[in-house]
């Protein structure tokens, strides 16, 4: 990290109203260290930005909010990296908009380590979240950081398999990195600082704002060698990662699931577009050509022949929901759903309205 005063010079950059990432780094390529910007003058500067932009740049006063900056980077486990320095992402660097600062807390060398995104929907089934948890933790343990949001749904879910593999996990955050969005990831966003990193280009104390959650994905795509998509609806925002990930040059991958599930449609366009179909980590792991396999872990969990024989048995030929159906096969509800989906793709049910059921095979 640099020295405080030149570190000073680069939040002072960061934290100017109206001066966007793309000017940053257009001044920074013709001044050089921040600090020579600050001793331009603006018509110096306006050969880089409009003269107004330059005086309101000059003129800003950031002083508290850079000492609050630098008296949280002094704790332990806190650091504020820029693009100078060398423990700056270096994956980041290959895109085409990379944060001119980053706020890291936790493990800063996972920022560096060979990462795969896992991403989702926040209104994710069970048998989603624990798609997601599988996938992630069997990467972790081949070694692959997991990066993702911190949002519920499928993100917690990546973050939980990726604090169980050897490989941890990254989450990205669309706040300042002194406060956690959702409030219900507390627990986890404590438990991510202590054994995985978390990272934002925000300043600090800066609230959930709608707009800062799609800017902040092109980060976890760009931290990552490739992008899993575990469940996503047509238009979510989860498609905007992926998209973001094929354009920086990274692998995109979707797990299929059933053609009547809303939270299916989003992995299928993807997958008609080009995205690799996935049903097990070393697909994954084969197309980044990553030695070895994963453990058993490694693929979601597939019902065996006695357990599927025995909820068709319990579904019979009329339709029933779900809460029928567990308590008929005294099932918990995460193997439920996965036998449940698993029929489904084999086209032995079919999914109906109102969350029930309906055998059409044999």
């Amino acid at each position: 990290m640099p020295g405080n005063s030149e570190l000073a010079a680069w939040l002072r950059l960061t934290l100017a109203p109206g001066i966007g990432g793309e000017t940053q780094r257009r001044l920074l390529a013709a001044f050089g260290l921040p600090e020579r910007i600050f001793s331009a003058s603006p018509a110096s500067l306006a050969s880089a930005m409009p003269l107004k932009l330059a005086e309101q740049l000059l003129s800003y006063d950031a002083q508290d909010e850079i000492e609050a900056a630098l008296a949280w980077a002094a704790a332990p486990g806190n650091a504020i990296l820029t693009l100078a320095d060398a423990a700056y992402p270096q994956r980041l660097l290959d895109t085409p908009d990379p944060p001119t600062v980053l706020y890291a807390m936790g493990r800063t060398q996972l920022l560096n380590a060979p990462a795969i995104a896992i991403v989702g929907s926040r209104n994710a089934t069970p048998q989603g979240e624990a798609n997601a948890e599988a996938f992630a933790a069997a990467l972790a343990d081949a070694g692959l950081a997991i990066v993702s949001g911190l949002a519920l749904g499928i993100d917690a879910a990546a973050h939980r398999g990726g604090l169980r593999g050897k490989a941890s996990t990254i989450a990205v955050i669309g706040t300042g990195i002194d406060r956690v969005y959702p409030p219900r990831n507390q627990a986890l966003a404590r438990e991510i600082a202590e054994r995985g990193a978390i990272v934002s280009e925000f300043p600090l104390g800066t609230p959930a704002l709608r707009e800062n959650f799609p800017r902040r994905n092109r980060i976890i795509s760009g931290l990552a060698r490739g992008c899993l998509v575990v469940e996503a609806a047509e238009r979510s925002g989860s498609l905007i990662t992926a998209r973001q990930a094929g354009e920086q040059g990274r692998d995109v991958f979707a797990i299929p699931g059933s053609i009547h599930s809303p939270l299916s449609k989003g992995c299928h366009k993807l997958i008609k577009q080009g995205a690799k179909l996935v049903d097990d980590a070393r697909d994954i792991l084969d197309e980044l050509g990553m030695s070895g396999a994963p453990p058993e872990k490694a693929a979601a969990a597939q019902p065996s022949d006695a357990q599927a024989s025995k909820l068709l048995d319990c579904l019979a030929y009329d339709s029933c929901d779900v809460d029928t159906l567990a308590a008929r096969s005294g099932l918990t509800a995460e193997r439920l759903y996965a036998i449940l989906l698993q029929l489904e793709l084999d086209g032995r049910i079919a999914s109906l309205p109102g969350g029930r059921f309906q055998r059409i095979g044999p």
